[in-house]
């Protein structure tokens, strides 16, 4: 009964299964590289879908400031919508696509010196916008492919590669007579996705503010 209610983790160890089970090694982070890679390319297949009938013309611009508490952020971008709706529940659904420029300002690797680097991003956005899309407040996100111009390093963390996903979810409210104008609180997290090691991250917490041409 006793040896029963108990397993061996080595020569001359006992333990009971709970401890055992609790010194199992954590879920691979491959599992959630793999699930960001598959909702990155489920956004791009939806996008690519939806954007078919939109012109060359973008329909609104943004201006946006993040930081993680040591790095700083300051982007600007311009954005298309696809010209679609999906009823989803009480709410409807759009989309567009989002390019951005932004400027990654921080600490560089010797703990001294300041650096920065340059990003640009190209994201599928979708939008939900409750009360049958009436609604001046709006829930939104995507999962973007993006490219720095050297990698980031600071003398907390190392990436290894310039190519990183960003994925983000925000809440924003419009406003305006036209409901031209809009700003949105959001975070944003940027990795590899496990493509090569190391691969620590980066999340940011952003505000943005957006003007809408139609």
């Amino acid at each position: 009964m006793l040896d029963c209610a108990r397993c061996r983790l080595g020569k001359g160890t006992w333990a009971s299964p709970r401890l055992h089970h609790s010194l199992s090694p954590a879920p691979s982070s491959s599992v959630r590289s793999t699930l960001t890679a598959l909702l990155a390319v489920t956004a791009w297949l939806v996008a690519a879908e939806g954007a078919q009938a939109q012109t060359l013309s973008p329909s609104g611009a943004f201006v946006q400031l993040g930081t993680t508490g040591r790095t700083h952020e300051a982007s600007a971008g311009l954005t298309w919508d696809w010209g679609k709706e999906w009823v989803a529940g009480s709410g409807r659904l759009t989309g567009r696509w989002e390019v951005s420029l932004s400027r990654w300002s921080y600490i560089a690797i010797d703990g001294r010196q300041a650096a920065w680097l340059g990003n640009f991003g190209l994201t599928p956005v979708f939008r939900y916008r409750p009360e049958s899309g009436t609604s001046a407040w709006f829930m939104e996100g995507g999962v973007g492919a993006n490219v720095s111009t050297t990698i980031y390093a600071t003398e907390r963390k190392r990436f290894s590669t310039r190519f990183n996903f960003g994925s983000h979810v925000a809440v924003g409210y419009d406003f305006g007579s036209s409901h031209q104008h809009e700003l949105t609180l959001g975070v944003e997290h940027f990795s590899n996705a496990g493509i090569k090691h190391p691969n620590p991250g980066e999340n940011f917490v952003q505000l943005r503010y957006a003007y809408h041409f139609r």
